[in-house]
């Protein structure tokens, strides 16, 4: 009888590793789409050459494209800070306590270049007990001179 307990102990064990590498191989996956989502972002934004209307478009398709729905607030206490609201192209001013798709914000250098820094948001979540919290990706673009039809030109 007490191989029999002592095997069910061993049987509960081992299920209990399983749904740990489980649970954690679905957060790094989770957590890979946001960086490669962020990545593409970046990328577009340099090939622009800032946030245009075209480049907009573009980062929101890849967005569509790769499934991904996390929002989260933009940095509080900052201005200049924009976010999407929808998959359709329109931003706003970030606001205090609204959570948007991905912000973004334009930075001028000292010799009069731009880059832009993006936010995404990676969402911890547990199937029974939903979204635990939110991890901001951050990602920087390279300085660049900036195309001339830029929506946040000033």
């Amino acid at each position: 009888m007490r191989e029999v307990s002592g095997s069910t102990w061993v049987f509960q064990i081992m299920i209990l590793f399983i749904l740990i590498f489980a649970c954690f191989l679905t957060l790094v996956l989770n957590y890979n789409k946001a960086y490669r989502v962020k990545n593409s972002m970046v990328s577009i934004v340099e090939i622009h050459e800032g946030i245009s209307e075209e480049s907009l478009a573009l980062i929101n398709n890849v967005l569509y494209g790769e499934g991904y729905t996390n929002t989260g607030q933009c940095p509080r206490g900052e201005d200049g800070w924009y976010g999407t609201t929808n998959f359709d192209g329109d931003y706003e001013e970030a606001g205090e306590g609204t959570r948007y798709n991905f912000c973004f914000k334009r930075f001028k250098t000292d010799e009069g270049d731009t880059y832009y820094e993006i936010k995404v948001f990676y969402e911890f979540s547990l199937p029974f007990l939903g979204p635990i919290t939110v991890f901001p990706i951050t990602g920087r673009t390279d300085n660049f001179m900036g195309s001339n039809n830029q929506i946040l030109d000033e």
